[in-house]
């Protein structure tokens, strides 16, 4: 059996490209292992059948921190229980789906001489995915207009792998798990697995308009239920990992962040949405270039973080069910897929040399 050496972490973003690639590597036969860190949400994550290596990781921020003296230190640690983990593993590739944590492991993979694979969701690369690209052979892209950002000689654009258990929720199941009815239209509200302090706000504020129309499934992210809201139509979740084919099936309409993997996960499924990217205040941007991408395309339609209100909100539900139809088939035309086989058969050559 060949060895795959997983990585990725901080957010499920960085995650749920390898739940959807796992189940599709272990029957080509290959015997897998998960680098992470101690506490991310990847531990979280990552099936327990998977042996699950932490490390200490750095974080690389943009802004002034305290942190940003002790953190070099944090990933040259990080980095040589990377070198001790892979040294006693020897697996024949790495594949790293971006995040602080991959750093260090595409560095000792470097070091000690193991191709590393490296897969960009985002239109534009994250830090992480920059700095590791130096000791990569290869880059994975989702989106063609990334190639300019990265060396063409090691760039491939291949889309990104869908969770085949996404396409196989059952409605009726959703609609129970919420207590609703099928005779009104339901809203799934994602926030991302760290949920969305703004876009929780926005909507809970819009809760009483909201309801009179819609039945509401809001995914709003560890710690952040809120059991004073009773509203009939609306129902709470941290976050959802065997629920969500069901809770996604059940749902018409999705307000998302628009982190790269959710948005072709909407695109896949045909969902009409209504993205609220992160600001280029919390961000690098690249949400908010991933969500004018899909608006261009006629997959979405967008609300600037800083526009987020409860009119607004309304409106732009309005407009997607007066127009459910257009969303539908311009994400039906699209082309766009399931990037999984794409993936598959660069790992198969990584891990071939």
């Amino acid at each position: 059996m060949k060895r795959l050496v997983l990585t990725g972490g901080g957010t499920a973003g960085h995650v749920t490209p390898h739940l959807a690639l796992i189940p599709h590597l272990e029957a080509e036969g290959y015997d897998l292992y998960y680098i992470g860190t101690a506490d991310g949400i990847e531990r979280e994550l990552i099936p327990a059948r998977i042996p699950y290596y932490p490390i200490s990781a750095g974080k690389l921020r943009r802004y002034f921190h305290w942190r940003n003296f002790t953190d070099p230190l944090r990933v040259m640690w990080g980095t040589l229980q990377a070198w001790r983990i892979l040294r006693r593993i020897r697996p024949a590739a790495i594949f790293s789906k971006g995040g602080f944590v991959t750093v260090p492991v595409a560095v000792a993979g470097r070091m000690l001489g193991i191709p590393v694979l490296l897969h960009e969701s985002d239109y534009s690369p994250g830090l992480a995915n920059r700095i590791s690209l130096r000791f990569a052979q290869r880059i994975c892209l989702t989106f063609p207009e990334t190639l300019v950002y990265v060396p063409r000689d090691k760039a491939v654009v291949t889309g990104t792998p869908i969770r085949d258990e996404l396409h196989q929720g059952s409605r009726e199941e959703g609609l129970r798990l919420c207590g609703f009815t099928p005779s009104r239209p339901t809203v799934l509200v994602m926030g991302g697995s760290l949920g969305s302090q703004v876009l929780n706000e926005a909507v809970r504020k819009a809760l009483p308009q909201l309801t009179r129309t819609y039945q509401v499934i809001h995914l709003c992210g560890r710690g952040n239920v809120d059991p004073s809201l009773t509203y009939k139509h609306y129902c709470q979740f941290e976050y959802a990992t065997a629920e969500l084919p069901h809770l996604f099936a059940a749902a018409d309409y999705v307000v998302s962040r628009a982190g790269a993997n959710s948005i072709f996960e909407l695109c896949s499924l045909r969902k009409p949405n209504v993205l609220v990217p992160l600001s280029r205040q919390a961000s690098r941007g690249d949400q908010i270039l991933n969500a004018q991408s899909f608006a261009q395309q006629g997959f979405s339609m967008v609300i600037e973080e800083k526009d987020l209100t409860e009119a607004a909100l309304l409106s732009a539900l309005a407009e997607l069910q007066a127009n459910r139809e257009k969303y539908v088939q311009a994400m039906e035309k699209s082309g766009l897929g399931d990037g999984t086989a794409n993936l598959l058969r660069e790992i198969r050559a990584i891990a071939s040399r």
